[in-house]
């Protein structure tokens, strides 16, 4: 595992680095869309659509994180390794709480677009 690790660090952060560069270059698409001039409903859609990139970046984000904290919450619960099926049910509960927290993000979300 000590020798996987240094590769895995590497990967997220080429990773981090290409969704950075895309959301950059996403603001800077939609500032010259914009600046443009009026735009009629194929650039609107297409404007939201770009805008969609936000939320699935704050998807990754609510979800990894509850993942994480529950590796964490696994390290304070006493089990044993090798025959108890505790650890997959505590990081499937907050697996399942991310998704939850980010479908209430979405769906105020939503709503706050709807008014």
């Amino acid at each position: 595992m000590k020798q996987l690790m240094p590769f895995i660090i590497v990967i997220i952060f080429f990773i981090l680095i290409a969704i950075f560069i895309l959301a950059l270059y996403n603001y800077r698409l939609k500032k010259r869309i914009i600046d443009a001039g009026p735009l009629d409903e194929i650039g609107l859609k297409f404007l939201q659509q770009l805008s969609g990139f936000g939320t699935e970046a704050m998807k990754w984000a609510i979800i990894l994180s509850t993942t994480g904290m529950g590796l964490i919450v696994m390290q304070f619960i006493p089990y044993s390794a090798e025959e108890s099926p505790l650890p997959y049910g505590v990081e499937m509960l907050f697996v399942a709480a991310g998704f939850f927290l980010y479908y209430l993000f979405i769906r105020n979300h939503r709503d706050k677009q709807s008014l």
